[in-house]
C-alpha cells in the first residue's frame, strides 16, 4: 500500500501544532507556578540548593502503618522557615507504599539538615539513615550548565544548517531545523506537563536528550531528502508531490525498523534502569517518536507545500490576448 502523506498534509500539521500549542501552555502555567517558575520544573542541577531524601524505618513496628501526609510534611517545612520548599512524597516501588519523603530548597547547613530530619522524625516516622539522600548543588554551576547546554545546541542547530545548505539547498536546511524544533518543542512541552502533573524534573541529562534527539531525528530526514533529491536529478519534470510521496514510501521501513529498535533498550533502560537514567530514556523516547513524525509527515510535507508555491509563482501567466499576426502572402 502506498502511503500518500500531501494529501492529508494539513491535518499532519494540525496535529503538530496541537501539540506543540498545548506544550507552550503547559511551559506559560509552569513558569507562572510559584514553586516552579520556569517553563520546565529544574532540577538542582540548574537552580541549585540542597534536596533531601528520607524513607522511613518499617522494620519498626507500627512505624508505616499509615502514609506520610504531605499536608503534615509541609507544616514541618514552614515551622522550620522552608514554607517555599518543593515537596514530594516518594513511592515505594515494590511495595506501592507511600513511605518516603523529598523536599528540594534552599541550601541547607548540617545543622538545617539535622533539625529538619528530627523534626519530621517526631511527625511521621522514624527514617531509615542507610536510604536517606542529601544532594547539594550551588546556583552558579546550575547557571553554567543551563549555559553551556543552551549553547551546545544552538551550534547544533547551525551546523545542522550549514551542512544541509552544502548538500543540499536552503530550503531543505530550513524545513529540516523547523522539523527539529518540533520535535525539541514536543519533548519539551509533554515533559512540561509531567513536571505539573507529576513532578517530573529536567536535568542536565535532558539537555544530551535534545541533542541526541536532534541527531537522530536529523538522520531521518536527510534519508528522505537525498531520495528526493536523486529522483529531481533523473527525473525534474515530474510532479514534487508524487516524487516526495515516492522518497517517503521508499524509506518508510527503514524509518520504522530504525525507530523500533532503538527505542527497546530505551524502554528496558526506562523500566529496569536506574532513577539518574529514567528521565533521560523517557526523553529519548519522546523525542524519537517525534523525531520519525517529523521527518515523514512535518519535512517532507513542507518541502513539497514550498516547491508548488515556487514553481507555481516562476509561471508566466497567460495574458489572455490572441496573436492576430497573419503571414505575409
Amino acid at each position: 500500500m502506498k502511503l500518500s502523506i500531501n494529501k492529508s498534509r494539513s491535518l499532519w500539521w494540525a496535529i503538530s501544532s496541537a501539540f506543540v500549542l498545548v506544550g507552550l501552555i503547559s511551559m506559560v502555567i509552569s513558569w507562572q507556578n510559584p514553586n516552579i517558575r520556569a517553563p520546565l520544573r529544574p532540577s538542582l542541577d540548574f537552580v541549585g540548593g540542597t534536596r533531601l531524601q528520607f524513607e522511613r524505618d518499617c522494620t519498626k513496628p507500627g512505624n508505616c502503618d499509615q502514609p506520610v501526609d504531605i499536608n503534615v510534611v509541609r507544616e514541618v517545612a514552614k515551622a522550620q522557615g522552608l514554607g517555599d520548599s518543593s515537596i514530594q512524597i516518594v513511592t515505594d516501588k515494590e511495595t506501592g507504599a507511600e513511605n518516603g519523603i523529598t523536599i528540594r530548597t534552599k541550601n541547607l547547613g548540617r545543622e538545617q539538615r539535622t533539625s529538619l530530619q528530627n523534626a519530621l522524625s517526631e511527625k511521621i516516622g522514624t527514617f531509615d539513615e542507610q536510604k536517606n539522600q542529601f544532594d547539594t548543588v550551588g546556583p552558579t554551576l546550575g547557571r553554567e550548565l543551563f549555559t553551556s547546554g543552551m549553547i551546545a545546541l544552538i551550534v547544533s542547530f547551525a551546523g545542522i544548517i550549514i551542512y544541509l545548505n552544502f548538500r543540499f539547498q536552503l530550503d531543505y536546511a530550513i524545513f529540516a531545523i523547523v522539523a527539529l524544533l518540533h520535535d525539541v518543542f514536543i519533548t519539551a512541552g509533554i515533559f512540561s506537563i509531567f513536571g505539573l502533573v507529576l513532578g517530573t524534573e529536567v536535568d542536565s541529562l535532558f539537555i544530551v536528550a535534545l541533542l541526541t534527539i536532534t541527531g537522530f531525528s536529523v538522520n531521518d530526514t536527510v534519508v528522505i531528502y537525498d531520495r528526493i533529491r536523486e529522483t529531481l536529478k533523473t527525473d525534474p519534470n515530474r510532479p514534487i508531490t508524487d516524487i516526495v510521496d515516492d522518497a517517503v514510501n521508499q524509506t518508510l521501513g527503514r524509518s520504522i525498523n530504525t525507530t523500533l529498535t532503538t527505542m527497546l533498550p530505551l524502554f528496558a533502560i526506562y523500566l529496569f534502569g536506574g532513577e539518574t537514567l529514567k528521565n533521560f530514556a523517557l526523553a529519548l523516547i519522546v523525542g524519537f517518536i517525534a523525531g520519525s513524525y517529523s521527518s515523514i509527515f512535518i519535512a517532507s510535507t513542507l518541502l513539497t507545500w514550498w516547491r508548488e508555491r515556487t514553481s507555481s509563482s516562476t509561471v508566466v501567466p497567460n495574458t489572455g490576448v490572441a496573436d492576430t499576426s497573419v503571414d505575409s502572402q
